[in-house]
């Protein structure tokens, strides 16, 4: 029961244009200047993840909004669409003007492919992401079976299929651009940690495979490395233990 003075605040819908002005003060020159080292382009105030979160929080999920925050272009704005957004409600044409229009890699293997994989079209969609010519296209395609495989129960999961793409990364990742050899390595990890009946598979590819080149833009984010890493999921007894969400 409420009474006066302790009344229930309900959300308020607000517009894409009222949200871009609440991210504005929020923007941090000093983080600002750490995204665009990390290749995110203007324009891009600098708001950090944790107030973009408290933002989530209130709005919770919605679908247009997500969308127009989006098409704003504004980095802030489009990183926080990809907390937002109604993954079910996605359509395949929403996706694709998503991934197309995604500018930078905090983008194109993160927000899009987090979206993607919770969508009803992640298989469908990754797969034809995989093939594109585009480096952005194709890193958020891996990126967005790496998230499938997190969340998504074994039993949904096309294990024969998975165990194609892992020797596609084993016979092709060091002939692929920077960002595609960085999510396909990225795969392997994550096939190898959350479905046990792949961890054998991702380990033998990993040792294939080697150490993976990447130029990291001059940052200090290092590549990890896919056997120590999935041999620490092991020792910690955590394989094929799931994710709720995709996102963070």
């Amino acid at each position: 029961m409420t009474t006066p003075g302790n009344v229930a605040r309900e959300y308020q819908p607000m517009t894409a244009a009222e949200i871009v002005e609440q991210l504005r003060p929020l923007g941090q020159d000093s983080y600002r200047k750490v995204l665009l080292n990390h290749g995110v382009k203007d324009p891009c105030f600098g708001v950090k993840i944790e107030e973009l979160k408290k933002i989530q929080k209130r709005v919770k999920k919605d679908y247009q909004l997500a969308l127009d925050l989006y098409d704003t272009g504004i980095y802030d704005a489009m990183y926080l669409a990809g907390l937002i957004a109604d993954d079910l409600r996605m359509t395949k044409q929403d996706l694709r003007r998503w991934v197309e229009k995604a500018n930078c890699a905090m983008l194109t293997q993160y927000t899009v492919p987090w979206v993607a994989a919770e969508s009803k079209h992640a298989r469908e969609i990754a797969r034809e992401w995989i093939d594109s010519k585009k480096e952005g296209v194709a890193a958020a395609g891996w990126a967005t079976f790496s998230s499938l495989v997190a969340i998504t129960p074994d039993t949904e999961l096309d294990l024969t299929h998975l165990e194609q793409l892992l020797q596609r990364v084993r016979k092709t990742i060091h002939g692929q651009p920077n960002r595609v050899r960085h999510v396909m390595n990225g795969f392997v990890i994550a096939a190898g940690s959350y479905v046990p009946a792949l961890t054998a598979s991702a380990l033998q590819v990993a040792k294939e495979i080697g150490a993976v080149q990447i130029d990291m833009g001059g940052t200090a984010c290092k590549v990890p490395d896919a056997t120590a890493y999935i041999e620490k999921v092991r020792q910690r007894g955590a394989i094929g233990k799931k994710r709720k969400t995709a996102k963070c």
